[in-house]
């Protein structure tokens, strides 16, 4: 059993004891094929936070700063991890993620790139656009609508897959296939909130 399955239940139960978490949608995750999940990105709680709501195990981008830390390198890359150099354009972790969801597997990024704790999106990085665009990959957006506050409740929300078959067809840009991600993330906050 991998360290990821083994800790899912038990981040979960804990998760649901103190943060009272819903999920919504949940349905809207294929269960087959690569799937690249984009999502606000409130606290360093999100990854395993939508770890514990989705129903396919994960990969991730973290800092590579986080990689320096010895033990927590160790943690994080069993737990899928994948290093990004944050503030220019990292090579690997482009080759990494389009590999690993040309494998079938799910990718979850932050389209914002650093974390935003207000209901209104930043503009979106295009990396999650050039990913849209260039993979086959099923685009699911995804929005954390919560404080992180203990006890008081969390919803993790699944929107449907995107089709980006036209985009594709006109070979548009990563930055306009990354807005309509954000504006589909966008929706699913202002539908949710409460």
């Amino acid at each position: 059993m991998s360290l990821y399955s083994f800790g899912k239940p038990i981040v979960s139960g804990l998760f649901k004891l103190f943060f009272r978490y819903k999920v919504i949608g949940e349905e809207n995750v294929p269960k087959d094929g690569g799937v690249l999940l984009c999502s606000n990105h409130l606290s360093n709680f999100d990854p395993p936070m939508i770890g514990c709501a989705c129903p396919r195990e994960l990969s991730f981008m973290a800092k590579a700063e986080l990689f320096k830390i010895p033990l927590l390198k160790q943690l994080i890359t069993r737990l899928n991890a994948i290093p990004v150099k944050r503030g220019h354009s990292d090579r690997q972790a482009f080759k990494m993620t389009m590999k690993l969801l040309e494998e079938g597997k799910t990718m979850t990024i932050f389209p914002e790139g650093t974390r935003n704790k207000t209901d209104q999106l930043k503009k979106g990085l295009s990396g999650a656009g050039f990913f849209a665009l260039r993979t086959n990959a099923h685009v699911v957006p995804c929005a954390i609508i919560g404080s992180y506050k203990l006890f008081k409740p969390i919803k993790v929300v699944f929107g449907e897959p995107i089709d980006f078959s036209e985009l594709k067809s006109r070979k548009a840009k990563p930055a306009e296939a990354t807005e309509i991600i954000m504006t589909h993330i966008q929706a699913l906050i202002d539908q949710h909130k409460s």
